[in-house]
């Protein structure tokens, strides 16, 4: 799987969980993050995966009609089975630069780290 395939894959994940699509389960989109995840958001806060998983349990449908669009992705540095890019993601109230470190595990990427930067902050 490429970068751009899993960072597209990923964010299909979370829209259909936000949204309360009906048959979303969780599990996808815990299974993506390895156990030593960790996200720092646009306010400059670390979260530990466990600390993630729970804010995003608990938004099931938060979000009804939620499209995100990710673009410009790029591979910035690869190396054994670590893989860093970088993309955009935008949606309604907000857009953000993030930059991912994933582990590779086989075929799949493993979401290890995320750092994510307001482009344009909701209102």
């Amino acid at each position: 799987m490429t970068a751009r395939e899993e960072v597209v894959r990923h964010h299909r994940v979370i829209e259909r969980w936000l949204s309360g699509e009906p048959g979303q389960e969780f599990a996808e989109f815990e299974r993506a993050h390895a156990d030593a995840f960790t996200l720092t958001g646009p306010d400059g806060r670390t979260l530990e995966r466990e600390q993630v998983m729970r804010q995003v349990r608990d938004l099931r449908g938060a979000a009804p009609g939620l499209r995100i669009e990710i673009r410009d992705v790029r591979v910035v540095a690869e190396s054994g089975p670590l893989l860093v890019a970088a993309y955009q993601e935008w949606q309604e109230g907000g857009a953000r630069r993030s930059t991912v470190v994933f582990r590779r595990a086989g075929e799949e990427l493993r979401w290890l780290h995320l750092q994510e930067t307001w482009l344009n902050p909701p209102a």
